[in-house]
């Protein structure tokens, strides 16, 4: 009998559990409580590990988002079944230290253990080089066990340089340290497709790990991806932009995964049904690599093209253990580039054998600057240091009020400067007091400045182009970007002087010409973006478009002289263009750097040196050849030798 009514029964369950269903979504967000978690799935084994997974918060001052924020984080804390939360990047939107300092207030009323990670957001405009990001949240890494699974997360960039993003070479020999064999997720802002530049190092470097599920944000939507073969999802944004703010409740069983969105109204809360469910297994790397370790799915510019090119010789190159960051300079015999840990190093440019070595207490992302034997150098921590050439021992140091990201020049004795507290600085290189200062300076500096007798121009991350006077620091103008986003700002561009006018590439695609009297807008030209260069005889100023192709203008005019196609495929790297003797060397933001004739616009050759954006070069003659020395994001050092043959076309 009572098996006859089984089927009667469960048809009844079934019954009531969509009328809950409906219920549910229909009256409760008008109910004013939340409501009840529901099962994800069943069948998949005992208690699964249930956490939330939350993202591209975007928290700005005086912003929806905090509200949105406040109301997810109210939403957890009434929940029982929670085992922790983790907070997927784009934490803030600018990457600010007041809107890291407002985004941690709201996450610290959450109840639950918790773990954030940063984002491209947080990272790419940090006023303080992620310094504050560090130090507030008190890590960059993650990991940890919970219900026989590992979870493991990381950051990425880019850091401080527009380019794809790149999980830092730090991070990578971490995760590859990372006992094997435990069958663990893995956690990130991005998606680890061709989003991320190194993505086929950390997939292989995740299945060595038994790394079943990835998790992700980025896109702003709830997507279901596979990143050669390893699962994976990205997670919608915290924010209401699509009716509700909202995250996502992910159940881990012994071997299988549900995923459920969560939307948040200010008096109630959805949960709906898994918009994704599977079984997880291990992951065997089945991926074929050729020789430098690329997957034949790499979808850009291989090192085979330095076969077709070799000519191009790499007299020495070698792996930093960090991030690399910014440029080098070079005095005699030695060379200096800085990382992102807060490495100083000095090299011989004869084997590229280290010299000496400092840490500081700050990332650093200056490139340094040098005259005779004092090298001069901004970190994170504040400071701006003096050091001396032959053994980095610190000659003198000044305090500003916040980090200090942007890089230095040196003219006839004195150091020029700006920081993230709003004011450019003149020091004295002796000694490093301060000979005059500019408090008045809207949105941090993050580029290098120009300066010549008659004026320093540098720009900000608050749309604004300053120009100085180099003795006494008054202002002489004022040139504001006409966009009304800061993202749009003359920032990253290395401004450039020629034909009585200063030129810079802003993000919004243009080339902007400025009277370098007045300050008033000349023209500008479509195709620009970040980066630019001028030639020696200041004849001509160059740039690149975001789509393989490169320009010359004559600086009295918007009309392009030539354009020409220069094998970089979508290029956004923010690095200064070189011209020497007639050669215009490209730097890009996947590691390859270009040759071409400054005057035809014909490619000469190409290298690739890294996957990673190349920073500002340091290029030179040596007899007839050239000696190009390069450093990229990744940590790669590479000295070049080009013969002259192939500098002519």
């Amino acid at each position: 009998m009572l098996s006859s009514l089984i089927p009667i029964l469960t048809l009844v369950k079934k019954f009531f559990q969509v009328a809950a269903v409906l219920f549910t979504v229909l009256f409760l967000p008008f109910t004013g409580t939340v409501c009840r978690a529901l099962p994800l799935s069943s069948g998949y084994g005992e208690r699964p590990v249930r956490f939330a997974f939350i993202t591209d918060v975007h928290i700005a001052v005086n912003a929806p988002s905090v509200e949105d924020l406040r109301l997810c984080i109210r939403d957890l804390n009434r929940q029982e079944s929670l085992d922790f939360v983790v907070f997927g990047g784009d934490i803030t939107d600018f990457g600010s230290d007041e809107e890291i300092a407002l985004a941690k207030s709201i996450i610290d009323s959450l109840k639950v253990r918790h773990y954030v990670l940063a984002g491209n957001h947080d990272a790419n405009w940090s006023e303080s080089g992620c310094n504050t990001f560090l130090s507030v949240f008190g890590y960059e890494q993650f990991c940890f066990e919970e219900g026989g699974w590992r979870f493991i997360g990381c950051n990425s960039g880019p850091d401080m340089r527009m380019s794809p993003a790149l999980v830092p070479h730090e991070s990578m020999v971490w995760l590859e340290n990372l006992p094997k064999g435990r069958k663990s997720i893995f956690m990130n802002h991005y998606p680890m497709d061709s989003s991320v530049l190194n993505y086929s190092d950390v997939t292989r470097t995740l299945k060595a790990l038994d790394v079943r599920f990835e998790i992700g944000g980025h896109w702003h939507a709830n997507t279901a991806l596979n990143y050669g073969g390893i699962p994976a999802v990205l997670g919608r944004s915290g924010m209401s932009g699509n009716g509700a703010a909202g995250y996502n409740i992910i159940e881990l069983y012994e071997d299988s995964v549900a995923v459920a969105e969560r939307r948040v109204y200010p008096h109630s809360a959805v949960l709906l049904e898994p918009w994704y469910t599977a079984r997880l297994s291990p992951v065997k790397d089945t991926v074929s690599y050729d020789a430098h370790g690329l997957p034949a799915d790499y979808p850009w510019m291989r090192y085979d093209v330095n076969d077709t090119y070799p000519g191009v010789k790499e007299i020495w190159t070698f792996q930093d253990e960090y991030n690399i960051v910014a440029g080098s300079a070079i005095s005699g015999d030695t060379a200096f580039y800085t990382t992102s840990s807060g490495f100083v190093r000095a090299i011989s440019l004869r084997d590229g054998k280290t010299v000496w070595s400092r840490k500081f207490p700050g990332k650093i992302f200056s490139t340094p600057a040098v005259e005779g034997k004092t090298l001069v150098v901004g970190c994170s921590d504040g400071k701006i240091y003096a050091l001396g050439t032959s053994d980095g021992e610190i000659l003198w140091s000044h305090s500003a009020r916040k980090s200090v990201v942007a890089s230095p020049v040196i003219r006839n004795g004195k150091v020029y400067i700006g920081a993230s507290d709003g004011a450019f600085r003149c020091l004295s290189l002796r000694d490093g007091s301060l000979v005059w200062e500019y408090s008045e300076v809207e949105g941090h500096q993050a580029s290098t400045p120009f300066i010549d007798g008659q004026q320093v121009v540098f720009g900000t991350w608050g749309r604004k182009l300053y120009s100085l006077d180099p003795d006494t620091g008054a202002l002489q103008w004022v040139w504001t970007v006409g966009r009304p986003v800061r993202n749009y700002s003359p920032a990253s561009c290395v401004p450039v002087k020629a034909g009585g006018k200063i030129f810079v590439a802003v993000p919004d695609r243009r080339i902007y010409a400025i009277d370098a009297r007045t300050g008033e807008q000349a023209f500008f030209v479509e195709g620009g973006r970040d980066a630019l260069g001028m030639s020696e005889d200041g004849t001509k100023i160059f740039s690149k478009t975001m789509f393989h192709k490169t320009y010359a203008i004559s600086p009295d005019s918007p009309e392009k002289i030539w354009e020409k196609e220069n094998m970089t495929g979508y290029e956004i790297a923010p690095t200064a263009l070189v011209e020497k003797d007639g050669v215009l060397f490209i730097p890009t933001c996947k590691g390859n750097l270009i040759a071409m004739s400054s005057e035809t616009g014909d490619v000469l050759w190409a290298h690739k040196l890294s996957i990673a954006l190349i920073n500002p070069l340091q290029v030179w003659r040596e007899g007839k050849d050239f000696r190009i020395l390069a450093t990229a994001m990744d940590g790669r050092v590479t000295l070049l030798s080009v013969p002259a043959s192939y500098n002519k076309k």
